[in-house]
């Protein structure tokens, strides 16, 4: 079952039921990210949008599938940097978490950046750092907290996204010839699409993270997943093809607020407050999970001493990883001063998308007694992977790759010194 915690190390309460566990996943997926993520995607792909999603979506549960096996197996918070670990090896392990820990830190200054967008455009940098703090405190004050707050915040973002699927589907200026792939769909547009709509479905992972809060993981986390994970396309391809029927794919393309316009253009302007408070809701609770599921994951590292050991320490009141969520918060606010949102997207991609090849590929190795999944799934899962990477903008591809390379480099120099 894995490398068991050092002896003597404070263990994390299993707190979480199934129910919990999709609402924590949910909250992560069906959050900021459908805001954020369906202009660039619709810029790369044009037409064929919703051929991205499809794809996107397919990558996403062999991702989902592998995940959830694993963690069954290997119910420790950490998630893939754990399988990676023991399956395919140290190394593995720890570039999996690295990919994690450095690209949903970005992830969460993005969110926390949408958040102040949203709020108080003009003071957006003092919002998001505000946010930060507060949901930081939120976390501290213990997981069954975040989970009934989260609960919370994906109920009145599933209310907002069905009151624009209904607008926009029941206005006279929705047209069903605007969702015809064109000429201008191109393979190579979908795949980055893909890719880019990827970053909204990779918060199943935080179900898998939160291994060692979980009752009875290998119960609960293969049940999670899926649910989680199908709650959320079926969300997504409703909300696009509602915004494509409205907008089209060039001015959706064009949009800095899809969502926002997509009431407008429906003739139901007085919703237009409704889901700018609704977008702020939703970055509030992707940044809510993403701080955490990157605090398990640094939690993970530390106790093998990949980060500095202090951040093993779980607060003996609230059972939480309390120095570890006040370093990632620190670190967080430090980079959500500078960070552009859509920019950021790209490159929390890659990084998500490395750390599931790794997750794949130590799928591979599972037997049949041990949960495997069938063979094609984590095959399909892995490729997928790393096409839909290598596919991103350029930019985000030789970020991503750097930072990937700089973490191996740290690695080399840490092994080196202590043989």
């Amino acid at each position: 079952m894995g490398r068991p915690v050092e002896s003597g190390q404070p263990r994390l309460r299993r707190q979480l039921g199934v129910f919990d566990a999709v609402v924590v996943g949910l909250g992560s997926m069906v959050g900021a990210g459908i805001f954020a993520a369906l202009a660039p995607a619709a810029g790369a792909a044009g037409s064929g949008l919703l051929l991205g999603l499809v794809l996107a979506a397919v990558v996403a549960y062999c991702n989902a599938t592998s995940s959830a096996r694993l963690a069954a197996r290997y119910p420790q918070s950490g998630g893939t940097y754990v399988y990676g670990r023991e399956r395919l090896g140290e190394f593995w392990g720890y570039l999996a978490g690295w990919g994690f820990v450095v690209g949903k830190t970005a992830s969460c200054a993005a969110m926390a950046l949408t958040v102040g967008g949203y709020v108080w455009p003009g003071r957006a940098h003092a919002v998001a750092v505000a946010a930060v703090v507060a949901l930081t405190a939120v976390n501290y004050a213990g997981v069954q907290k975040s989970a009934w707050l989260t609960r919370a915040i994906v109920a009145v973002v599933l209310a907002v996204l069905a009151a624009v699927v209904v607008a926009a589907l029941t206005s006279g200026g929705a047209e069903a010839s605007r969702l015809d792939v064109g000429a201008d769909a191109t393979a190579h547009g979908i795949l980055q699409a893909a890719g880019l709509l990827f970053f909204a479905f990779a918060g199943y992972a935080r179900i898998a993270t939160l291994g060692e809060e979980v009752r009875d993981p290998a119960r609960t986390i293969p049940r999670a997943v899926p649910v989680a994970l199908g709650i959320a396309l079926a969300v997504y391809a409703l909300v696009a093809v509602a915004v494509l029927a409205v907008l089209g794919p060039e001015r959706l393309a064009a949009a800095a607020a899809p969502l926002d316009e997509a009431v407008r253009v429906a003739g139901t302007g007085w919703l237009a407050p409704v889901v700018r408070a609704g977008a702020a809701v939703a970055a509030l609770g992707s940044l809510l999970a993403l701080i955490l599921g990157v605090s398990r994951t640094t939690l993970a590292m530390a106790r093998d001493r990949h980060l500095p050991h202090a951040l093993a320490a779980v607060h003996p009141r609230f059972q939480v990883p309390h120095r570890a969520e006040l370093a990632v918060a620190a670190v967080v606010a430090v980079v959500a001063v500078t960070a552009d949102v859509r920019g950021v997207i790209g490159f929390s991609s890659f990084g998500v998308l490395a750390y599931y090849a790794v997750a794949n590929a130590s799928a591979w190795t599972l037997t049949r007694a041990e949960g495997r999944p069938p063979r094609l799934v984590p095959a399909v899962g892995l490729a997928g992977c790393l096409v839909l990477a290598f596919a991103l903008p350029l930019s985000a591809v030789l970020l991503g790759a750097t930072v990937l390379a700089a973490g191996a480099v740290a690695y080399a120099v840490r092994r080196g010194v202590s043989s």
